[in-house]
């Protein structure tokens, strides 16, 4: 089974063009997967039935595993069989007539304005390393884009003139995101004082980069938001992808067009973005509970 993974994650990378992240989740499930097969299955696993995929759901959710993880593991190995179908390995795909779990609605964690100024006005302006995390943090609240697409943009990806940022989101597909006058100011200061003296005299293409002046990674990223919240007194487990539920739901409430955040976001089904219709009702029903007389 080894060696059709591999076939199968070149075929997604290489014809399919999928993002390396999304690569590594694949290969994470279906490897996963095939050492309980190894363990536990009688069978060759080109004889495996659909009996034998439901033990190894199970196995995962005796593990504690959330429904959300459980529906993935079984979304790759759906695709992963089906492809083995169609490339002739398999007559047929045992895990096709299995029902994906119905997932639990949990709404997303969202910052208060008030939160969102105390955390974006926490790193120092009187450092290179305090304007770099200032700006990161602006331009991940004005755009709302992903941790992953934040530290791939390269110098050539901001237009500050023009007030927009091209990044590359889930597939390979870019799109252009507005960038407001505070972020714009943020980045422009980082740009002048603060990452020339991080780069030093190196040539680096990439708009954000650490200590050392090579790109910042997303475990550097985490790393500075954990410290920069603990620093913040926020009572709350804050994540990169905290403020990108934050820009959705605050431009919804202001008014913003369903549509246009769609966009923003990069979503490809607009059923993702809907999801922040319902953060925000949750919100004005917390809002009328708190100040009407009669709630």
């Amino acid at each position: 089974m080894e060696q059709h993974i591999e076939d199968y994650l070149d075929y997604l990378g290489l014809e399919r063009g999928l993002a390396e992240n999304t690569l590594e989740s694949y290969g994470r499930d279906l490897r996963q997967f095939s050492r309980f097969v190894s363990s536990n299955c009688t069978k060759p696993w080109e004889a495996l039935d659909r009996g034998q995929i439901l033990l190894y759901l199970d196995s995962l959710k005796r593990q504690g595993k959330s429904t959300a993880t459980v529906s993935r593991s079984l979304a790759s190995i759906r695709s992963f069989f089906r492809f083995l179908t169609r490339e002739g390995a398999l007559p047929t795909n045992p895990a096709a007539l299995l029902n994906t779990p119905k997932a639990e609605k949990r709404l997303p964690r969202v910052l208060s304005p008030i939160e969102v100024e105390t955390l974006l006005g926490r790193p120092t302006l009187s450092s290179p390393v305090g304007l770099r995390d200032r700006a990161m943090f602006e331009v991940l609240y004005a755009t709302g884009i992903r941790v992953s697409e934040l530290i791939s943009l390269q110098l050539t990806d901001a237009n500050l003139a023009a007030g927009f940022v091209k990044c590359k989101g889930k597939g390979g597909k870019e799109r252009m995101v507005p960038l407001g006058t505070v972020a714009i100011n943020a980045v422009e200061r980082y740009l002048s004082t603060g990452r020339p003296l991080l780069v030093r005299s190196r040539e680096v293409r990439s708009l954000f980069v650490n200590y050392h002046g090579r790109q910042m990674t997303r475990q550097g990223f985490w790393k500075l938001l954990k410290k920069h919240v603990r620093g913040t007194g926020i009572e709350a487990n804050i994540s990169p992808h905290t403020l990108r539920h934050s820009f959705a739901t605050h431009l919804l409430e202001n008014g913003a067009d369903l549509r246009a955040v769609q966009e923003m976001l990069g979503h490809a089904d607009i059923s993702t973005t809907q999801i922040y219709t319902h953060v925000t009702r949750a919100r004005l029903r917390e809002i009328y509970d708190k100040a009407h007389p009669r709630a």
